[in-house]
C-alpha cells in the first residue's frame, strides 16, 4: 500500500519561508519520480516542482529561483524549500509519485493528502 505523507505547511508572512517534506512508503524509491503540485479552490492541480530518479529537476516558471525540490533515497522523503513566498503561493500542496515495479513495467500514480500553506500578513 502506498503512502505519501506530507508535512511543514503552515501560515507565514509575504517574503517568509517555509520546507514542505513528503515521505513515502509502499512504492520502490529510488526509481521513482516525484512531485509537488498545487491547487486552489476552483482551480486545476498544477505542477510546482519536479525531480526525477536521477535527480533532474524541473520548475513551474512562477516559482523559478524561490523553490528548491530535493530528495533523499536513503530516507525515502523528498523536500521543497520555499523562499521568498508570495499571497499568490496560498494553495493546498500535494505530494505525487510515479513509481514502477520491480520489473519497471507497471506504473502506479500516488498521491498525499496535502498540506495547505498560506501566504498572508
Amino acid at each position: 500500500q502506498v503512502q505519501l505523507v506530507e508535512s511543514g505547511g503552515g501560515l507565514v508572512q509575504p517574503g517568509g519561508s517555509l520546507r514542505l517534506s513528503c515521505a513515502a512508503s509502499g512504492i520502490i524509491f529510488v526509481t521513482a519520480a516525484m512531485s509537488w503540485y498545487r491547487q486552489t479552490p476552483g482551480n486545476q492541480r498544477e505542477l510546482v516542482a519536479s525531480i526525477t530518479s536521477g535527480g533532474v529537476t524541473n520548475y513551474a516558471d512562477s516559482v523559478k529561483g524561490r523553490f528548491t525540490i530535493s530528495r533523499d533515497d536513503s530516507k525515502s522523503t523528498i523536500d521543497m524549500q520555499m523562499n521568498s513566498l508570495e499571497p499568490e503561493d496560498t494553495a493546498v500542496y500535494y505530494c505525487k509519485s510515479v513509481s514502477y515495479d520491480s520489473g519497471g513495467f507497471h506504473r502506479k500514480d500516488s498521491w498525499g493528502q496535502g498540506t495547505q500553506v498560506t501566504v498572508s500578513a
